[in-house]
């Protein structure tokens, strides 16, 4: 199993990135997927979410109206398309693939806002 993200690094305020995660070893169609952010010093938190069809999407308030999750199942990826970022959005930002007792994570990008 594995879960590669791709797409951080250093953006100004006001900026938008792109983060990607490319799934395999597993049915990716069958798995809700999540993104999640931890920042220096600070909990990991739940950013967004998606259902294993696409069909229902959920975001924390700190992020609802700018950030976008969506995936593509015909190539076991998942996006997060985060626009208007702001200082407080950097973090290490990590997909995770959940289905019942399977839980999976990636190593994580860095996403840096800073001027």
């Amino acid at each position: 199993v594995q879960l590669v993200e791709s797409g951080g690094g250093l953006v100004q305020p006001g900026g938008s990135l792109r983060l990607s995660c490319a799934a395999s070893g597993f049915t990716f169609s069958w798995y809700n997927m999540r993104w999640y952010r931890q920042a220096p010093g600070k909990e990991r938190e739940l950013v967004a979410t998606i259902s294993s069809g696409g069909g229902s999407r959920n975001y924390a308030d700190s992020v609802k109206g700018r950030f976008t999750i969506s995936r593509d199942n015909a190539k076991n990826t998942v996006y997060l398309q985060m626009n208007s970022l702001k200082p407080e959005d950097t973090a290490v930002y990590f997909c995770n693939a959940v289905r019942g007792s399977n839980n999976y994570w990636g190593q994580g990008t860095q996403v840096t806002v800073s001027s």
